[in-house]
């Protein structure tokens, strides 16, 4: 039996421009398999853009990037859908199809990439539905549901594929702190229920604690900081300092975010 690779996900001198403006100018992370990174910056500082050059959604302008050492930025179209079929994405507002189901949202991946009958896609569905604790809500529409529990649903259909990655964008963004809590625990107990590796963005400083074993810090388009959550909040650094302290003093406000 092969073991996993012990490396998830690598970046190695990324940049990315879109036009003249550049948005990352050479970040490099290393993600652990089976890690809970959490990346922290700004608001417009690229973060959500490193999720989309992990899915091979964007190309960077130079830089490799591997995904359990497979080199995504030299894949094709065809490898790149196989890929992805790894990959679980939450989105900051769930994304859901407001025409379909809530069962629905979840089978579709399934029915779409998958030869699965009809029973084993419902079997999955209920399997994750009961997971984020949702199992009730099979039938409803997404327009019937709360913020919290269309983000609960966002969590399901993020992993219905059994992925062994699973990004989040910004996953308590627009919640109140109980439920904030709740996806924070959900994220938590799905990672090591399935046993995948997620990378988690957010400037929520409550959230990002909680979740992480790892962190990372974007600034100025570069990682400068990649340590655990203890040792970011031991840090020197006057920028990462400011950014948890959420400090009106320091370099942050004296520079505009890449």
């Amino acid at each position: 039996m092969n073991e996993s690779p012990k490396t998830s996900v690598e970046m190695r001198d990324v940049c990315l421009a879109f036009d003249e403006k550049e948005v990352l100018t050479g970040v490099s992370l290393t993600v652990p398999t089976l890690s809970r990174l959490v990346v922290l910056g700004q608001s417009g500082s690229g973060k959500s853009t490193l999720l989309r050059l992990i899915l091979g959604l964007l190309k960077p302008t130079r830089g490799e990037i591997t995904f359990n050492g497979l080199k995504v930025t030299r894949m094709g179209r065809l490898r790149l859908n196989r890929m992805r079929r790894k990959i679980g994405m939450v989105y900051q507002y769930s994304a859901l199809i407001s025409s379909l189901s809530v069962r629905d949202n979840l089978a579709l991946p399934l029915e779409e990439l998958t030869t699965k009958s009809r029973e084993e896609i419902d079997h999955l569905v209920d399997e994750k539905l009961k997971l984020v604790g949702m199992a009730d809500a099979r039938d409803k529409m997404p327009a019937e549901l709360s913020g919290g529990m269309r983000k609960r649903i966002g969590l399901a259909r993020g992993i219905i594929m059994d992925p062994e990655l699973i990004l989040y964008d910004e996953p308590t963004a627009g919640l109140d702190p109980v439920i904030s809590a709740v996806i924070d625990e959900l994220i938590i107990s799905l990672s090591e229920k399935i046993g995948a590796t997620s990378i988690i963005v957010t400037h929520e400083m409550g959230s990002a604690f909680k979740v992480a074993t790892h962190m990372a810090m974007l600034y100025k388009g570069k990682i400068i900081a990649s340590d655990s959550p203890e040792a970011f909040k031991a840090s020197t650094d006057p920028v990462v300092a400011q950014f948890i302290a959420g400090d009106t003093q320091g370099p942050i406000l004296n520079a505009t975010p890449s």
